[in-house]
C-alpha cells in the first residue's frame, strides 16, 4: 500500500512539474501589440479578407514557429480609427501599425503604383495585375522607396477590382449616351472618362449609394463585387459590362519605425502572409464577381454588354493618359517610361486582351 501510494504521489508531483514547465513555456511567447487600420468595414473585400484571412493566418504561423511570439490585434476597421482616405497617414503616424492603404487616393504620394489606372481595356486578370505590380516593385527600387518618404514599409499589392464597370440610374447602350453625364470614382479612373462627354465626380466606394441616390452624379465606375455588396443596384439598377479593366488599388503597409522593432521571425511571416493574402483576395474579388452581377439579376436590375466596336472606340477616344503619366514620372525624375514599358510587356507576353498599346 505504502509503494502503491508513494507511486501516486510521485505521478501527481511529476504531472505537476510538466503542467509548471508548460505554463512557463506558453508564457515565455512574447506578445506584440498591432492596430490593424483601415477606414472601410468588413464588407469591403480587402478588409473583409484582412480580418478573415490576414490576421488570422499570421497568428497560425506565428504559432506553427514554436511560439515565440504571439499579436495582440486591434482591429481598428469600419471608421473606428481612421476614415476612408485617411490610412496612408495613419499608418505613417503611429495612430495605425499595419493596415490598407488606397493607393488610388494617393496618386500624388506614390504615383509610380498608378501604372495600371492609367492603362485601361489593358488586362481583365487581376491576379496577374497584383502579381505583375509586385514584380516591378522589386525590379524598380523607385517603387519601394516612395514609401519611405510617409514612414512605411510596403509588404504587397492587392486589389478588388477584377474589371471595372459603370452602373448608372439611367440606361447607357453606347458612348454617346454617356453625353453630359456625372459619374463618380476613385480618382484615376475618372481619367477614362475624358473624350467620351462624361463629367467624373472623385469620390469613395462608401459614397457611391447616397451620392447616386441624391442626384450628386448619375452613375459610378464600380466592379461587380462591390456593386452587389454595397446594393448599388437600388440606386443605379443599369449595370454596363464594359470591361474597363483590372488594377491594383491598395497596398499592404507596416508603420517603419514598428516594423524596424520587430523580430525578424515576425517581419518574416508578415511578409509572407502579405503575398498570400494578395492572391487569395484577388481570388476572393474574381470569385466574387459573378454573385454581384447576380445580385443584380435578383433585383431587377439591367445587365448590358458593351459592344465591342464601342469598347475599341471608347479606349480609341481617351487621350494619350499613360504616355502623359510616363512624362510626368520623367520630370519628377522617376522611371517612369520604363516601367510602362516594362508592364505592358508583362501584359503582352501574358496574351491579354489589348485594346490600346499604351507605350508604342
Amino acid at each position: 500500500m505504502f509503494s502503491h501510494t508513494r507511486k501516486s504521489f510521485l505521478f501527481r508531483i511529476m504531472a505537476a512539474a510538466v503542467l509548471v514547465f508548460a505554463a512557463s513555456s506558453a508564457s515565455a511567447a512574447e506578445t506584440i501589440r498591432l492596430t490593424a487600420v483601415s477606414g472601410y468595414s468588413p464588407v469591403a473585400s480587402w478588409v473583409h479578407m484582412f480580418k478573415e484571412y490576414f490576421i488570422p493566418e499570421v497568428d497560425r504561423r506565428l504559432a506553427e514557429a514554436g511560439g515565440d511570439y504571439e499579436i495582440d490585434w486591434t482591429e481598428g476597421f469600419s471608421g473606428t480609427v481612421v476614415k476612408p482616405r485617411g490610412e496612408l497617414e495613419a499608418i505613417e503616424t503611429g495612430i495605425g501599425d499595419i493596415g490598407i492603404v488606397v493607393t488610388a487616393f494617393h496618386v500624388d504620394k506614390v504615383p509610380l503604383y498608378n501604372v495600371a489606372f492609367v492603362t485601361p481595356f489593358v488586362s481583365h486578370d487581376l491576379l496577374l495585375v497584383v502579381r505583375t505590380i509586385d514584380e516591378l516593385t522589386e525590379q524598380f527600387p523607385a517603387m519601394r522607396e516612395s514609401w519611405d518618404t510617409y514612414n512605411q514599409v510596403y509588404l504587397a499589392a492587392t486589389g478588388t477590382v477584377d474589371t471595372y464597370q459603370v452602373v448608372t440610374s439611367k440606361p447607357v447602350r453606347a458612348l454617346s449616351d454617356f453625353e453630359g453625364m456625372k459619374i463618380g470614382g476613385a480618382g484615376p479612373n475618372l481619367l477614362w472618362l475624358e473624350g467620351i462627354g462624361a463629367t467624373g465626380v472623385n469620390s469613395t466606394l462608401a459614397e457611391w449609394y447616397n451620392g447616386i441616390k441624391n442626384g450628386i452624379y448619375e452613375g459610378a465606375i464600380a466592379w461587380a463585387e462591390a456593386a452587389g455588396n454595397f446594393k448599388l443596384y437600388e440606386v443605379a439598377p443599369h449595370y454596363l459590362n464594359a470591361n474597363l479593366g483590372a488594377v491594383n488599388s491598395f497596398a499592404v503597409t507596416v508603420n517603419k519605425d514598428v516594423w524596424d522593432s520587430l523580430p525578424d521571425e515576425v517581419k518574416t511571416v508578415l511578409q509572407e502572409v502579405a503575398t498570400d493574402y494578395r492572391d487569395e483576395s484577388a481570388r476572393f474579388v474574381m470569385a466574387g464577381a459573378e454573385k454581384g452581377m447576380q445580385a443584380y439579376r435578383d433585383n431587377a436590375g439591367d445587365i448590358f454588354e458593351l459592344p465591342e466596336d464601342e469598347r475599341a472606340k471608347w479606349a480609341a477616344a481617351l487621350p494619350n493618359i499613360a504616355g502623359d503619366w510616363a512624362d510626368q514620372m520623367e520630370s519628377q525624375g522617376l522611371p517612369g517610361r520604363a516601367i510602362l514599358g516594362a508592364y505592358m510587356q508583362k501584359m503582352r507576353d501574358q496574351s491579354q486582351p489589348i485594346a490600346r498599346q499604351w507605350d508604342q
